[in-house]
């Protein structure tokens, strides 16, 4: 979450921003934006009320593009994509959404995404991508350079985006929108939601079930509003993402993955479908091949502090005998584990489940395990 501002920019708003200031939230740059961190009532309660009801996140920081192929054919919008990510896109059906990673040459993680191949008709060979914030001027210019010829990648700057997130997301969309309650997980669909055009994908970022919305800029407030006119929804900031996310262990990109970290060392193996790892044809392919068959150097653990002190972004793990072993890349309070928890990479020898670890906070080692993830189980409608 602790992505900050460029600082010889002025900060952009979302379309939101005026929504966020009327209902008092704490507004602090993130990613180069103006973005609520928490309202009032508090990050504690904001994250306990997503995992029990409906939290209403402005996620229109994200950058949102579309690829297109120039023939129609999703084939060809497909290898265009295929050589610069590892994910299997050529396989997508319609309206279905992948997780994946833009990668460099040493298979360093440029920015993770998701990639939806779009079934409105009219739109064949077109691919819709969401990408972070922070990387999405970078995202963008690496993508345009590298697509062949007839292949373009269409910017959206005029599209809001928020997350529906918890276990009363379904029921409350669905009052609005019947066929959005059906979406199945990782699928998505073009509807109505109050009169106003939305894209919905069954997705989000804090392992509960719930949508990503994505409409106009100008439909953004009236869609906002209507969502939170619902008793069960309320708005949530940055804070409570962050420990949402990290509770439900998932990556955060400039923290937990980025150019020096390949997706098997992060535990991203699953996002690799068996067709791309046997042919490769992406950026770095050899090494992660590689790393696929042998296992990696160093990979990605959940660990959990013992007591309360809870250990911060670049803690130096140690084994008990002093050993430098790694490094935490998030860390906090897990408000629905009610303890300290983090995420981090330690050499493979190290990194078995019940492994006892130190953890050296302001110079003091404290003791710690290495745990399963995700920290609280996810709930997605599979």
């Amino acid at each position: 979450m602790a992505e900050t501002a460029h600082s010889d920019q002025p900060l952009l708003n979302t379309p939101l921003h005026a929504e966020h200031v009327a209902l008092g939230a704490r507004m602090v740059p993130f990613a180069g934006y103006n973005m609520p961190v928490q309202y009032p009532t508090g990050i504690m309660t904001e994250h306990n009320w997503t995992r029990e009801h409906a939290g209403l996140f402005d996620v229109s920081h994200m950058g949102q593009a579309f690829l297109v192929a120039d023939d129609k054919s999703h084939e060809t919008a497909a290898k265009a994509l295929e050589a610069l990510v590892p994910a299997d896109v050529l396989n997508l059906k319609p309206n279905q959404q992948r997780y994946s990673q833009l990668l460099d040459e040493n298979g360093g993680i440029l920015d993770d995404l998701m990639v939806t191949r779009v079934g409105a008709p009219g739109h064949e060979g077109w691919l819709y991508l969401v990408v972070n914030a922070s990387m999405k001027e970078q995202d963008y210019a690496h993508i345009q350079a590298r697509l062949p010829q007839g292949v373009s990648l269409n910017r959206k700057d005029d599209l809001a985006l928020m997350a529906l997130q918890g276990p009363s997301a379904a029921a409350v969309l669905g009052k609005l929108s019947p066929e959005a309650a059906d979406i199945p997980f990782m699928m998505s669909a073009d509807v109505q939601i109050d009169g106003i055009w939305c894209h919905v994908s069954r997705s989000g970022y804090t392992g509960e079930d719930g949508y990503e919305i994505s409409c106009k800029a100008g439909d953004a407030t009236k869609l906002w509003n209507t969502l939170l006119a619902d008793p069960e929804v309320k708005p949530i900031g940055l804070g409570a993402r962050d420990s949402l996310r990290l509770e439900a262990g998932l990556c955060l990109y400039g923290h937990d993955i980025d150019t020096t970290t390949s997706p098997i060392e992060a535990g991203l193996n699953w996002s690799i479908q068996k067709r791309r790892r046997e042919e490769g044809g992406f950026p770095g392919a050899a090494r992660i091949q590689r790393e696929v068959k042998e296992g990696a150097a160093r990979v990605r653990i959940g660990i959990l502090p013992e007591g309360r002190a809870p250990a911060r972004e670049g803690t130096v793990i140690t084994t008990p005998d002093g050993r430098e072993v790694g490094i935490v890349t998030s860390g906090g309070f897990g408000p629905t584990v009610n303890g300290p928890i983090a995420m981090g990479y330690v050499s493979k020898d190290v990194s078995a489940i019940g492994t006892d670890l130190h953890l050296v906070v302001r110079g003091k080692p404290l003791p710690a395990k290495v745990a399963a993830m995700p920290f609280v189980p996810h709930r997605y409608k599979r």
